[in-house]
């Protein structure tokens, strides 16, 4: 049975700090955008106390996350027991995003002695409201082996050749051609979306067919595209204007 709590328990904290993954959940608010859960490697987060939560967000191929806190800051961390006894923890909260290259960021390093990287991209912070425990009956087993150092290994061989003055290596183009705009076309990172405009990069087309967005799926008009929504704001401009400009004749004895 699940139980719920205002704030992490104190003595869910150490299962917590010992599980080496979790999720992310987050959804722009449109109901026309796509939910987007990402799966993190536990080497580097914490709990400062028992509503906060923070992750080392590395450099990956998207930015749903970072999109979607920017645009609402809904996100939900759920944690779960690969072995020993069962159990499903999730933490429900508000997100926040440091980006790499802030004075914010740089300072929450400092302060938590984090080891960055030359694909480090921003710190995320959740501020909790709500925390979740539930059984887990149905999760298998399995046993860690270690964790991958594929990304590293490829951020590595990145630094090199910008450090051998290889501009196109730098993790700012990066950003902007990936991680600039989500799969819904919400603007991503800020750092991104600024080199992209200084040095004219292209951002990747990411969905494909029929079904992938056409323009702006998010906040606006709850699916509504902004297209959309202007055309309707002026179509009722429009019919107001034409009401008051013909109202005596409508109205009879009426004074405007």
């Amino acid at each position: 049975m699940g139980v719920f709590y205002e704030a992490i328990p104190d003595s869910m904290i150490p299962w917590i700090r010992a599980q080496k993954m979790f999720w992310i959940a987050t959804a722009p608010l449109s109901a026309r955008g796509h939910v987007n859960v990402s799966p993190k490697g536990g080497e580097c987060f914490g709990i400062p106390d028992n509503r906060s939560f923070w992750y080392h967000d590395l450099t990956g191929s998207g930015n749903e996350t970072i999109s979607h806190l920017y645009e609402n800051g809904r996100v939900t961390v759920m944690f779960h027991a690969f072995d020993g006894p069962p159990r499903i923890v999730r933490l429900y909260g508000t997100g926040s995003v440091l980006e790499s290259g802030t004075a914010e960021y740089d300072a929450f390093v400092a302060d938590h002695k984090i080891e960055t990287c030359f694909g480090s991209r921003s710190i995320i912070r959740v501020d909790i409201h709500q925390a979740s425990s539930s059984c887990g009956f149905s999760v298998p087993f399995y046993d860690f082996k270690e964790f991958r150092s594929t990304l590293h290994e490829t951020f590595e061989r990145k630094a090199v050749k910008y450090a051998a003055n290889n501009e196109k290596e730098s993790m700012p183009r990066y950003w902007a051609f990936k991680n600039a705009w989500s799969v819904d076309n919400i603007p991503g990172m800020k750092a991104g979306l600024k080199a992209g405009s200084e040095k004219g990069i292209t951002p990747i087309k990411k969905m494909v067919g029929m079904s992938s967005p056409k323009g702006y799926q998010g906040a606006v008009g709850q699916g509504f595209t902004l297209a959309q929504l202007i055309f309707a704001m002026l179509f009722s401009a429009s019919i107001s204007a034409v009401l008051i400009l013909f109202a005596d004749d409508l109205l009879p004895g009426s004074t405007l």
